[in-house]
């Protein structure tokens, strides 16, 4: 069994990230041998990041509760996917924030992304795979990108998914993969 967190990278009022979030939440569901969990940074209210010392060094002792709590959180983990807006061509600032807390965490984990925005959230993706890699994460190649996503709501404002099953059911193909290798890799260290 291994345990894949979905976080949802954006906070904001009637935001978006939700539908697509529970969306790949619910493909996670039905893969076997697959622990699914939605994370909303919504209820981690992390302070921007302002330690004495950077994560590598603190040894999990942060001066904030909440801090300590999202660490913890992240910590459960063997992989992630995080749902990204894109905004002025980049993620969001609580999305950052949240992935500067932890750090041997998010070590040697792979990641997927699900992206939203004007150009499909590619921006976005492209700054958080470098971000990534020097958390020492594995990102995914595959990654689902949605555009100009409020033409793809339905009368009901559900998402409409026909369009994106292709490249998720790819990302989540890749992410299993990778998120049971090196969960192995991990243990035998």
């Amino acid at each position: 069994m291994v345990k894949i967190q979905i976080i949802l990278g954006s906070t904001r009022p009637n935001r978006f990230s939700e539908k697509p979030g529970k969306w790949i939440f619910e493909l996670l569901q039905k893969r076997e041998g697959i622990e699914a969990e939605l994370i909303d940074l919504r209820d981690y209210p992390l302070p921007f990041f302002n330690e004495p010392m950077s994560p590598t060094m603190l040894k999990g002792k942060y001066s904030n509760k909440e801090a300590e709590r999202w660490v913890e959180k992240v910590a459960e983990a063997d992989g992630y996917i995080i749902v990204t807006p894109e905004y002025n061509h980049g993620y969001s600032a609580v999305l950052k924030n949240a992935l500067d807390y932890p750090y041997e965490q998010w070590n040697n984990k792979p990641v997927g992304f699900v992206a939203y925005g004007g150009m499909g959230g590619a921006r976005a993706v492209e700054q958080l795979r470098e971000v990534v890699v020097e958390l020492q994460m594995v990102p995914i190649r595959t990654a689902v990108h949605i555009p100009a996503f409020w033409t793809l709501l339905d009368d009901k404002g559900n998402l409409k998914t026909e369009t994106l099953n292709e490249s998720a059911e790819a990302m989540l193909d890749h992410l299993i993969r990778w998120t049971k290798v090196l969960k192995e890799a991990r243990e035998k260290l």
